[in-house]
């Protein structure tokens, strides 16, 4: 009994060995298949890296600011009589804004007019008296005196009631009034606030290491968010002499003519100096950057070492394409265009579509029949 009991067992352990190798076998080669299985090609579309001239340019953020800007305050108490303008409204140097009630001060203006005309009468008559040599040199000084101090409170009354018309002290366009009839305004109350907006200032900020490249006169253009798709052009018309201690930039103003009066006060500005200098770059879409924390890199295209299989139906007899990731650096950007400034030579192929299913060595088939945007100057389709 034991030593069929051991043949048995023998027997059960050698079919059940073959069972579990056999398995082992099986599932071995399945992942041996799977792992050394051909990837398919990806699709992509393609781009051949090119050499360009462009214009240097620097880029700086600003503000629009107006050439003046105020807010209209009344000069001396009163009470308004008249309103003569409308919010919004567009005024010239010198048009009348608002008139206080003057009737105290112009009676005051008649008395002291009076009295003045009476010190000049005076004065006269003194004067030919101090010819025929019938009173002293010190009268005749004494009633000069009295003449011109009686002339001197008349004229300092006469602008007293010149200051009850507030007036527009320039050219420009009127905010949202601040006063009613018949308020009583104490002096500095705001009356309405006042606006040059033609031309107008951009003032932005330049690394110091910039000033050398920068000169009055020079081109700049900005962008708004209010406008996304106008570009406003002007020129550099003033720069600060110092450079600011604490940030290292200087401080850079540019006047813009602003006839239709779309720069406003307060706008926040993009800011693009055109310099009279090129550069010589390597130009590619920017949809052929893999951009990522640890680098920027492009898919370059590569012919494989061996030549493509023919496909059934197929026989294009051409070697094969692969990709190398290559990282590079990338400089400024133009549009839909970048600038790489190294790693990338002219004439170099490189991926601009699918690059989210490429790897290093990954063979790829090029269907250019749609070319991702590659324009320098891009424009909305709608516009």
């Amino acid at each position: 009994m034991s030593k069929r009991m051991v043949i048995m067992l023998i027997i059960l352990a050698i079919v059940f060995g073959g069972i579990f190798g056999w398995k082992a076998f099986v599932g071995m080669k399945i992942n041996e298949y799977f792992d050394n299985m051909p990837q398919p090609a990806a699709a992509v579309s393609t781009y051949e890296a090119r050499p360009d001239n462009w214009a240097l340019m620097l880029e700086a953020v600003g503000t629009v600011n107006a050439v003046n800007g105020v807010d209209v305050t009344s000069q001396v108490a009163g009470e308004v009589q008249k309103i003569e303008f409308e919010s919004g409204d567009t005024v010239k140097k010198g048009d009348v804004l608002v008139t206080l009630e003057s009737a105290a001060d112009r009676a005051q203006l008649n008395a002291l007019e009076a009295t003045a005309r009476l010190s000049r009468q005076e004065f006269d008559r003194y004067q030919r008296l101090f010819k025929q040599g019938s009173i002293s040199k010190s009268e005749l000084d004494n009633r000069r005196a009295q003449r011109d101090q009686s002339m001197a409170q008349a004229q300092a009354q006469q602008e007293q009631l010149n200051y009850k018309t507030v007036r527009a002290p320039f050219d420009g366009r009127l905010g949202i009034r601040r006063v009613d009839l018949g308020q009583y305004l104490q002096p500095g109350t705001p009356v309405v606030s006042l606006t040059q907006l033609e031309p107008i200032f951009v003032d932005f900020s330049l690394p110091e290491q910039e000033l050398s490249k920068v000169e009055q006169g020079f081109k700049v253009r900005v962008r708004l968010d209010a406008f996304p798709d106008e570009t406003f052009e002007g020129e550099i018309s003033a720069i600060e002499p110092g450079v600011d201690a604490a940030t290292r930039n200087v401080n850079i103003q540019a006047r813009f003519e602003n006839a239709d009066r779309k720069l406003r006060p307060g706008m926040f500005a993009k800011v693009n100096i055109q310099l009279p200098q090129a550069e010589d770059v390597v130009v590619v879409p920017r949809t052929a950057i893999s951009y990522a924390p640890y680098g920027n890199a492009v898919f370059v295209l590569q012919d494989s070492d061996g030549k493509a299989k023919q496909e059934e139906g197929k026989d294009n007899g051409e070697p094969q394409k692969i990709v190398k990731k290559r990282f590079v650096k990338l400089g400024r950007q133009r549009g839909d265009l970048v600038a790489v400034v190294e790693g990338l030579k002219p004439g170099e192929v490189v991926a601009t579509s699918g690059l989210l299913k490429l790897r290093n060595d990954a063979k790829v088939t090029i269907e250019n029949d749609v070319q991702p945007s590659a324009d320098p100057a891009p424009t909305p389709g709608n516009s």
